[in-house]
């Protein structure tokens, strides 16, 4: 068994450097791929926790164990896990067959291609910087730090409270940027006009003005950037934790555009480990045949036949569409497009009436009713509607949008659910959680303004 796993990895290292030369003859561009090989307890710490090393925490031991029973189950295996940088980290696992492994490392190359290549990948990377893996476990080293320094309750506490915001950050503002003005001009006076005019023109009448500034109102506009409003202008946080609180809202950039081109992105490496094994002649024949079964499991759509799945598997979706672009409109066209778009553009500019059809997709109501339960219409809609039903999920980074909004005199807190944007209301047992957390590091009384089931307005508060 030993040998024959040693021959499966030593014809896996024989395979890889074609296959990156493969990747290259097609035109794929990359930044160095470091792969290692890891057992599958490995693998599933690293999809719990998100990173290889990160800083610990309780919510990744609930995941874990969530993953464990699914693995058990037969429900889930992970193939692989990429970390874009420079170089890419990527990790395979020991358990994959030669035929899965040569099929990861071309999906791997995919990946890395997309990840340089692409605008919002290239624009946070360059952000967060390229060496995300190190950098996190250097944060967990500093987190253990000051466990042992201010004691595991405290820094839980800190913990609940910013991973529990981790969404809420604001990909438009810069990873460094400034605080807020401090003060501000008056507004100007109302001029006068018509006849009064007349004398405040006259000789003697103009005074010169007289520059006083004003207090600069915190925040001088609503703050959607809450990882940030927490560590910058917490009354009596501690330095420390205005770093744990940094340090979140970093990581949360660097994964924002894993889920925001996921569709894309997945396609495109599935799209590249096909084609890239349809062309590798040197591979054996009945190992390709290996490899393209575990690629069919992985593209397929979560429901066949006259079965009706509610969730949608994005690697058929953008393996399908990635595809249908190349075949109709060119590689040219392919590549541009994974260089400027996401998955919000991508949807709504080339998900066409025939891929619709093709993946047999279709929009939904679930109602849920005391008597009957969860009944779940299907609906008929127009191309746009389904566009913006298989997007919406993924707008503000799946988090209800969230503002602060108002710091009052005794440093109290204000936050708004903006509901009219979000589209939806809040889960207020969790919201009502949250604002605990909240509550507990930022001292003063914090209070969210949202609305209810019935659409009626509603304060939560936290003291």
């Amino acid at each position: 068994m030993q040998a024959a796993h040693a021959q499966g990895l030593e014809q896996l290292t024989r395979y890889m450097p074609k296959i990156e030369a493969l990747a290259a003859r097609n035109g794929l561009v990359y930044d160095p791929v470091d792969f290692e090989l890891v057992p599958n307890t490995f693998m599933m710490e690293v999809a719990v926790y998100g990173l290889p090393i990160r800083m610990p925490h309780w919510s990744f031991g609930v995941r874990y164990i969530h993953q464990h029973v699914q693995h058990r189950m037969g429900g889930s295996h992970i193939f692989e896990v990429v970390f874009p940088g420079n170089p890419n980290r990527a990790y395979l696992v020991t358990d994959n067959g030669l035929a899965q492994n040569t099929l990861v490392t071309a999906h791997v190359l995919g990946h890395a291609d997309f990840s340089k290549n692409n605008a919002l990948f290239a624009r946070m990377q360059k952000q967060v910087g390229y060496h995300i893996v190190t950098e996190t476990a250097e944060r967990a080293r500093s987190i253990q730090a000051a466990i042992e320094e201010h004691g595991q309750r405290r820094v839980e506490a800190v913990l609940d409270a910013a991973l529990a915001l981790e969404q809420h950050i604001d990909v438009d503002q810069p990873i460094h940027r400034p605080d807020y003005q401090t003060h501000v001009m008056p507004k100007a006076g109302q001029k006068p006009t018509g006849f009064r005019s007349r004398y405040a023109e006259l000789p003697g009448e103009i005074t010169p003005p007289i520059q006083r500034r004003e207090r600069a109102p915190i925040p001088p506009h609503p703050e959607s950037d809450l990882l940030w409003f927490v560590a910058r202008y917490a009354p009596d946080m501690e330095g420390w934790e205005r770093d744990i609180f940094l340090a979140v809202r970093e990581e949360s950039f660097y994964f924002y555009p894993v889920f925001a081109c996921q569709i894309m992105n997945e396609g495109w490496a599935s799209y590249w480990h096909a084609r890239l094994l349809r062309e590798a002649n040197f591979l054996p024949n009945d190992l390709y045949l290996d490899a393209i079964k575990s690629h069919s499991d992985v593209i397929r759509p979560y429901a066949t036949g006259k079965d009706v799945a509610l969730a949608l598997n994005p690697y058929h979706v953008g393996f399908t569409m990635w595809e249908h672009i190349i075949e109709h409109e060119g590689l040219d066209t392919a590549l541009r497009i994974r260089a400027e778009e996401d998955d919000f553009s991508f949807i709504r500019n080339h998900l066409d009436e025939a891929l619709v059809e093709k993946l047999q997709l279709l929009s939904y109501r679930a109602r849920h009713d005391q008597t009957t339960g969860t009944r779940v219409e299907i609906k008929s809609v127009d191309i746009e509607t389904l566009c913006e039903q298989l997007i919406a999920p993924k707008f503000n980074f799946a988090a209800p949008h969230v503002q602060a909004v108002a710091l009052g005199n005794d440093g109290s807190l204000m936050l708004r659910h903006d509901h009219v944007a979000d589209g939806r209301g809040l889960d207020l047992e969790r919201a009502q959680k949250v604002l605990e957390y909240l509550a507990l590091i930022w001292r003063r009384p914090v209070a969210l303004e949202t609305i209810d089931e019935a659409g009626n307005s509603k304060t939560l508060t936290a003291h």
